[in-house]
């Protein structure tokens, strides 16, 4: 290999975008480095297949870069292995290739971006060597746009920011007013699956990737994982797949996308992502572009209206789509940013408790989160209610310590980096941001899990029962929760009517809940 390059640009293991414009040309000054490090697979304990994933993923867009004429440099964990961090490894390679410049995208990790900005600071690096970097190019908005956008420890409310973007990009839009007269459908969205609906979900579009050389990697380094190892990862790990992926989602699955993305069952076999996308690793990584994504999306939605022999999509169905990647991800990532670093030592509830066993195994006798939990370790996949309302409400009621949750959510789906993980957990689901992103913490009790799901139909605990050995532990952790939080829930218009109906019950009732929730809370290893 050439001993001198003039720049050396760095690619971590989530900027595989092939359309960014440093690969609009092709030089032979030019090296590019993708590196696997245990820094990376270390930072939590991760899934195997989230590991396998990003690795196959970083090793394919490598080969791609060599196609198109680029010069890459890749380094496996074998490569790596003396190397403690990518401040050491960059500083090696700078000097090893006399590298005029080394360059870097814009992390989307916190952690990253303050590590890499001292890259020029670090003990040893070469004085003839700069640094520089650029925006990833990826997201609708910008870096230096966010806080025209967003302002820190304020709670912004997602609704008006997402009409934003759709005013700025012009999506499902009669000029100036919203396609089909309303803004947002998510009323007609909570539809739960009967079983005729879950015989009619088309099985997921898998992939058959071979991850085997990554697996005898991962155990020859001693990388702690967790889940189910697969030498087939069943993800799309290259533009090309993703792309497939993304086609087969608006041909089957975008026309009741809408309808079920709430819905959950425990009796769809082989059908485990029901109606979602699962595109959000794609993107995640930028083997996709949101922009490429909505816009393939919103085109079959209007070529299915201009033809009558196709199956109809309707308004709901797309706007929902359209919400949660034009609204909801670039919304995350603005609290995310704006608020970090102190946003991750967030936690206005005081919960302390440790995350159960059973979220390791899927080991419980609740349904739901035997379910979910299960599902994740075979899969590194559960779809954004099973997270928010199952496992989620489950940590909220239970007060566990935000840290752990985040650490867990971060290692268990393949799709989670920091910026869309941490305002996902710590935010919406636990509500330890105080109200940064949402007005109301997402408590539930057993009858929202009974109402959207069949889990409860096959449960050791019954789901009308409010207390005992055999009643839903959620329903009397939700009244704990709710109480021992009153001073800061009671005054939320949004909270304020579980209070009244509480202050109706009997003393003796009442206190027969809160003992009921004392025995459960002090037992959730046993649940």
């Amino acid at each position: 290999m050439k001993k001198h390059y003039e720049r050396l640009r760095l690619l971590l293991g989530d900027q595989l975008d092939i359309q960014h414009s440093w690969f609009n040309q092709t030089d032979n000054a030019t090296l590019y480095l993708l590196a696997e490090m245990r820094q990376e697979t270390d930072y939590t304990r991760h899934h195997v297949q989230k590991i396998c994933a990003f690795f196959a993923a970083m090793r394919g867009f490598a080969e791609a870069l060599r196609e198109a004429g680029h010069h890459v440099l890749y380094l496996g964990l074998d490569d790596t292995a003396d190397y403690e961090n990518f401040t050491d490894l960059l500083c090696h390679l700078a000097k090893r290739f006399n590298a005029d410049e080394v360059a870097y995208q814009l992390p989307d990790e916190y952690r990253l971006q303050q590590q890499l900005s001292q890259l020029e600071s670090a003990a040893g690096w070469p004085a003839n060597t700069a640094v520089s970097t650029c925006d990833s190019e990826h997201f609708l908005l910008g870096r230096n746009e966010l806080v025209d956008y967003f302002e820190p420890n304020k709670h912004h409310k997602m609704e008006f920011f997402y009409r934003k973007m759709r005013k700025r990009f012009g999506w499902l839009m009669d000029n100036d007013e919203p396609a089909g007269g309303k803004w947002n459908y998510d009323a007609d969205n909570r539809n739960k699956l009967g079983t005729e609906d879950i015989d009619n979900i088309p099985e997921p579009l898998c992939f058959d990737n071979d991850v085997s050389d990554i697996l005898q990697a991962l155990n020859q380094h001693g990388v702690q994982t967790i889940g189910n190892p697969c030498e087939k990862n069943a993800w799309p790990l290259t533009r090309e797949q993703s792309l497939t992926l993304l086609d087969d989602f608006c041909e089957r699955l975008l026309e009741n996308f809408g309808r079920f993305q709430d819905a959950m069952t425990c009796n769809s076999d082989k059908k485990w992502s029901l109606y979602h996308a699962r595109l959000s690793f794609s993107m995640n990584c930028k083997l996709l572009r949101p922009a490429e994504v909505i816009d393939t999306a919103i085109a079959t939605y209007e070529a299915r209206k201009r033809n009558n022999k196709k199956n109809p999509i309707d308004i709901a169905q797309i706007e929902g789509f359209v919400r949660q990647v034009a609204g909801w991800r670039e919304y995350v990532r603005g609290v995310y940013w704006v608020n970090m670093p102190a946003y991750a030592e967030c936690n206005a509830l005081d919960a302390n408790r440790d995350l159960p066993d059973f979220f390791w195994t899927g080991k419980t006798r609740m349904r739901c989160l035997a379910e979910v939990i299960g599902q994740s370790l075979d899969y590194a996949y559960a779809h954004h209610i099973q997270r928010l309302m199952i496992t989620g409400n489950f940590c909220l009621l239970a007060g566990i310590d935000p840290r752990q949750v985040d650490d867990w959510y971060l290692g268990i789906y393949n799709d989670a980096i920091e910026w869309v993980e941490m305002p996902n957990t710590r935010g919406m689901s636990q509500f330890a941001d105080g109200g940064i992103v949402g007005t109301k913490p997402y408590a539930a009790s057993g009858n929202y899990v009974n109402k959207m799901s069949d889990y409860c139909k096959s449960c050791h605990y019954k789901a009308s029962q409010k207390t005992g050995e055999s009643a839903c532990p959620l329903n009397s952790m939700y009244w704990h929760f709710m109480l021992r939080h009153r001073d800061r829930l009671g005054n939320n218009p949004r909270t304020a009517m579980p209070y009244r109906n509480w202050d109706k019950r009997s003393s003796s009732e009442q206190d027969a809940v809160l003992e009921d929730a004392k025995a459960k809370l002090q037992g959730l290893d046993k649940l």
